[in-house]
This record gives structure tokens, sequence and C-alpha cells, in this order.
């Protein structure tokens, strides 16, 4: 079904219940470890779950919201670990989906390419999780409000 550019949605991230639950989990990892873990070995490796569970959390909530259409600049704004990016409607080059295999299927993934007006080519990539919906739906939203061309 076509949507119209009011109709199409602005912006996309990981979703914040996927968000909360990995700091959930992280926490109680970290409460695991420290307190019910009597073997050094074993709380070690609890412990070190746990923190890789608090800085995914973290990361995730610092990228949001990971993709945006930005309405009044005519272009994207990506939000990196590294801070706010955005880029003109000129500035994209290419979009397109790709299907890349990941345990035994292939998962569409939206790939950006862009190059900034001093000449610096980056490729974006964005999957189910950066967009928290199918990178389809994405891309078809970016073609309502014509930032990539259907075809690309």
């Amino acid at each position: 079904m076509l949507m119209s550019a009011d109709e199409a949605p602005l912006e996309w991230s990981t979703p914040l219940g996927a968000v909360i639950a990995l700091a959930a989990g992280g926490v109680a990892l970290g409460v695991a470890g420290l307190s019910v873990s009597t073997e050094p070995a074993g709380r070690v490796l609890v412990c070190v779950a746990a923190l890789g569970l608090l800085l995914t959390a973290a990361s995730a909530l610092r990228q949001r919201p990971r993709l945006a259409v930005d309405k009044e600049g005519g272009g994207i704004v990506v939000n990196r670990l590294s801070g706010r990016h955005g880029y003109a409607r000129s500035e994209i080059e290419r979009a397109r989906l790709v299907r890349y295999p990941r345990l035994g299927r292939r998962v569409p993934m939206l790939e950006i390419d862009v190059r900034t007006e001093d000449g610096t080519e980056r490729l974006l990539i964005f999957g189910r999780w950066d967009l928290g919906t199918n990178p389809e739906d994405v891309f078809d939203a970016l073609a309502v409000h014509r930032l990539v061309g259907r075809g690309q």
C-alpha cells in the first residue's frame, strides 16, 4: 500500500522495550554475579556478560533515533556513537536493500551510500535492530519523502 508523505514515519530506532530489557538483564546479571556466584571465575564471566548487556543498552539508548528524516533540511539524520550527523538529499548517492545471510536465512539490510561536500564517502548500513522495523518499510518511507528512488 502506498502512503503519503504525511502518513510516512519520520524516525526509526531500536525499540525502547528491547533497550529496557537489555538494561534489566544487565542489572540482574550484575547482581547475580556479585552476590550469588561463589566461584571467582564464574563471577568474572557473569559480570563481564552483565557489562556487555549494559554497554549494548547504553549504546542503543545513545543512538535514538538511529535514522530520521530531516523535514526542514530535506535530508536524513543519523545518530551514531560519535554524535548526530546530517546528510542533505544531494549527498545521498544511492540507497538499496541488500539481503545478507544470517543464521541460515537471508535478512534485509538498508544500505545508504553518502558522499559529503568535502568528498568523504560513507556506507551506512541499518538492520532491523537499528531501525525497530523491517528495513524494506523504511526504504519505502524514504522513497515517499523523495530521499531515495524506488528503483535504487
